[in-house]
């Protein structure tokens, strides 16, 4: 299909088919971006010719330590600088990099040595009790420990294992990086939150990773040499990939390790940061910070907002401070980020709280992606009318390999030849995709679907409120009714009543709340309410 009747001679061969690998770019960096910034880290500005050296070392010094081409290092690691040096150094020497949640419990990180067959551990100082106390709960062979302190940031090296510097120091910087002889080997292995029974691993190839990088920009309308602030961990969906993507537009990472408005501010105003990703929580972040904590700045800074529906009240108090928001969406079994709000010019004219209202969809396909959009249970595709609830499918380029030694886990979320989300949404007319909720979010209440999302988009338009979560509680009429979890502003006090009459304004009345309950919320490291947390608490 597709051949012309005499192709002899017309071979793939080395000269016009080389694998896709985002390790292409930084190889490419270092030849065209020589003398220009690749990372910054306070007062650590780093070239990108001393960035490719410094990866170069790294993947000797593994090779050194017995590491081979399939086998699995990790990291765990903040978003600082060895983690970005680990991004293109473990698959330089063809390992396979396993960034690891800094804020897993002991057990957890255990399994995932365990699971994905760790052979070194690079891990910050902070965390390097948490990481010895899961190496002696493995079963499996321990991994090689090599410790990375932050002295910058006040994290001083404890001594008892190999040092980051020392190890690295005896690495080649010329050393000769071992690419992909085929685009479907495996980059990257990262693991699902696993709130319910162990987490599974996630794989990433190649393929999927070079062209995340190569839609990215198309996406978020990069120019050459942007400046990018690592907010989202790293550690999920690889930050999703922008650490390779920045050296294809030779632009520069600023590494961030302590995610506060203070360190957001800072960043933009002294480093002139252009584009970061965030949950909404950092939004919030930055609309409600204290005066003292922000600084000017003249230039728009791009944002990438995913994690969960961000709130339209949210949206429209953040774009008067000088930021370009921007929903996207995606999983960690799509490398991240999707699907795009893409914006329509006709709306520009539309008011202020509708165009915020339409910038919280999850919109549309990422370029590199062949399809997502809503089917029913049957796989068929849902009416595009803004109401029918369906499950978001997704097939594409970047799309994981699978669940690591999970082929029935990996068979079931592939069925009917896509990817299945579990995340509830509705289609517009223009085919924009709108998240409802996540299966088990949705309340049924005397039979009536309730989506938490809604719920909480009317609670956040208060003006007392600084987060909320929705969950379902049991009732003897009901099974069960809606109940909120709210975390006020600074300065505010919590009134049950009026957030519930708030909510009845907005809301029918079977959908709102019926109960309020204020304190802080648990979260992820990525900024994500645990609402798996909150149900536990109602039990």
């Amino acid at each position: 299909m597709g051949w012309m009747k005499d192709e002899t001679g017309l071979d793939k061969t080395p000269a016009n088919f080389v694998p896709l690998t985002p390790l292409s770019h930084l190889v490419r960096a270092a030849k065209v971006f020589t003398h220009r910034e690749a990372l910054v880290y306070g007062d650590m500005h780093m070239t990108y010719a001393q960035y490719h050296a410094r990866v170069s070392q790294l993947a000797s010094a593994l090779v050194q330590a017995g590491v081979h081409p399939g086998d699995v290092v990790a990291t765990l690691l903040p978003n600082i600088p060895a983690q970005a040096e680990a991004h293109f150094g473990v698959p330089a020497c063809g390992a396979v990099l396993n960034t690891i949640n800094i804020r897993l419990d002991v057990d957890t990180i255990a399994y995932i040595f365990d699971h994905g067959e760790a052979k070194v551990v690079l891990c910050d100082s902070q965390f390097l009790s948490v990481c010895m106390q899961a190496i002696e709960q493995m079963e499996g062979d321990p991994p090689l420990v090599v410790e990375v302190p932050d002295p910058q940031a006040g994290v001083p090296e404890i001594g008892e294992q190999i040092d980051y510097e020392t190890f690295l120091a005896a690495g080649d910087p010329e050393f000769d990086w071992i690419m992909p002889q085929d685009e479907w080997e495996s980059l990257a292995l990262n693991y699902t939150s696993g709130t319910t029974g162990r987490p599974k691993g996630v794989v990433y190839h190649h393929r999927g990773a070079y062209l995340m990088t190569m839609g990215t920009p198309v996406t978020w309308r990069m120019t050459l040499h942007p400046k990018f602030l690592t907010i989202v961990p790293l550690f999920h969906c690889n930050g999703w990939n922008h650490t390779w993507m920045m050296p294809l537009l030779g632009g520069t990472v600023v590494c961030c390790r302590d995610i506060s408005a203070k360190a957001i501010y800072d960043a933009i105003a002294d480093e002139g940061v252009t584009h970061f990703g965030g949950a909404p929580i950092v939004l919030n972040l930055l609309v409600n910070a204290k005066g003292e904590d922000r600084r000017a700045f003249t230039h728009t800074v791009e944002v990438f907002t995913a994690g969960a529906p961000p709130a339209p009240a949210t949206l429209g108090a953040i774009r008067t401070l000088g930021f370009n928001v921007q929903q996207v969406y995606g999983l960690t079994e799509t490398y991240g980020h999707v699907t795009e709000c893409l914006w329509n010019h006709d709306w520009d004219t539309l008011p202020a709280d509708e165009q915020a209202a339409i910038k919280a969809r999850q919109g549309v396909a990422f370029p590199q992606m062949e399809d997502i959009t809503v089917m029913n249970d049957a796989m068929q595709q849902v009416p595009m009318d803004g109401a029918t609830q369906g499950e978001i499918v997704i097939k594409g380029n970047s799309v994981m390999k699978g669940y690591l030694k999970n082929p029935d886990a990996t068979a079931n979320a592939f069925a009917g030849g896509y990817f299945h989300s579990e995340d509830l949404a509705i289609q517009h007319p223009d085919g924009s995709i709108q998240i409802a909720d996540r299966a088990k979010d949705i309340i049924i209440s005397g039979g009536e679907n309730i989506s938490s999302v809604e719920v909480e988009s009317a609670l956040m338009g208060h003006a007392d409120v600084m987060l909320c979560a929705v969950v379902a509680m049991p009732d003897d009429k009901w099974g069960e009714v809606p109940c909120a979890f709210v975390e006020l502003k600074d300065g505010r006090t919590g009134d049950e009543a009026a957030l519930i009459a708030y909510t009845r304004e907005r809301l029918a009345g079977f959908k709102c709340p019926k109960k309020v309950v204020f304190g802080e919320l648990p979260k992820t490291s990525t900024g994500k309410i645990q609402k798996f947390e909150l149900r536990k608490s109602l039990a």
